[in-house]
């Protein structure tokens, strides 16, 4: 079985499978929610924070329309590499291959800063939040979303990849929904300077895959395809057989159903 699925059109670089797989079922719904959160008015400057793929990006770019400016930050090359190829012709956005912790951006540049689901994966996050506040003009607000706890279905695959792969591998999992505790969240955004800072931890249901398509779909759209690839067959027979057979539970209409809280943080700079 696995042989079929795992090897099923996952020839692209795990950015070119983010984008086709898991933007479609995790970041676009996720981008809606964040996008209507932030309520970007025509005119404005938005920039958006571990753009990845520019999900969030593009979505900003048509809200705040021609006379706006956007940008997008990112550290990862090939994810700024597939942005650039996603966005149309017609919408013009900057886009930057820097750390968020050292943005090569002016002071007081933007209206509204967006970063979804990518402040867990920075090594200083406070160093982060200042770099957003900085870029921020007077009045500007931060909007930052990070996912978690990890839910069920998560804490299965985690569970299996220690078991099948290694530790070292599982804990990708881990990383993934280590930042969502709203007191945590609140406090570094008031370290880092922001005022009016508000954080809300709600759920969030999101319809992914069947289950062995969402597992390699996952794998490959993340840093595990390297470590899946040199597992071997009979390792990732074993692992998809684990993960599918508890991820049974799930399963509703063929579609494998995700609760997941998201911590939302909005701030005033």
């Amino acid at each position: 079985m696995t042989q079929q699925v795992y090897g099923k059109s996952y020839g692209g670089t795990p950015a070119e499978n983010y984008q086709r797989f898991f933007v479609p079922s995790i970041g676009a719904p996720v981008a809606d929610d964040l996008i209507g959160i932030a309520g970007l008015q025509p005119g404005q400057r938005v920039l958006d924070v571990a753009c990845g793929t520019g999900v969030v990006t593009r979505l900003a770019a048509e809200r705040v329309g021609a006379a706006g400016a956007v940008a997008g930050l990112d550290v990862n090359p090939g994810m700024l590499a597939v942005a650039r190829s996603q966005t149309p012709s017609d919408i013009s956005i900057d886009w930057y291959e820097a750390s968020a912790e050292l943005m090569p951006l002016p002071d007081e540049a933007f209206d509204v800063v967006l970063c979804q689901m990518g402040l867990q994966f920075v090594p200083n996050k406070l160093a982060a939040l200042r770099e957003m506040r900085r870029v921020l003009d007077t009045g500007g607000r931060a909007f930052v979303t990070v996912p978690g706890p990890k839910p069920p279905m998560f804490a299965i695959m985690t569970d299996a990849l220690a078991r099948h792969l290694s530790p070292e591998v599982a804990s990708f999992g881990d990383l993934v929904f280590s930042m969502h505790d709203v007191d945590e969240l609140t406090e570094l955004m008031r370290s880092a300077g922001f005022q009016e800072v508000d954080v809300q931890s709600k759920p969030k249901t999101l319809r992914l895959p069947a289950p062995a398509d969402f597992l390699w779909q996952y794998i490959h759209s993340t840093p595990l395809t390297e470590a899946a690839a040199q597992a071997g067959e009979a390792k990732r027979d074993a692992l998809e057989r684990d993960v599918c057979m508890q991820w049974q539970e799930f399963v509703v209409d063929g579609s494998t159903l995700l609760q997941v809280g998201m911590t939302t943080a909005t701030a005033l700079k």
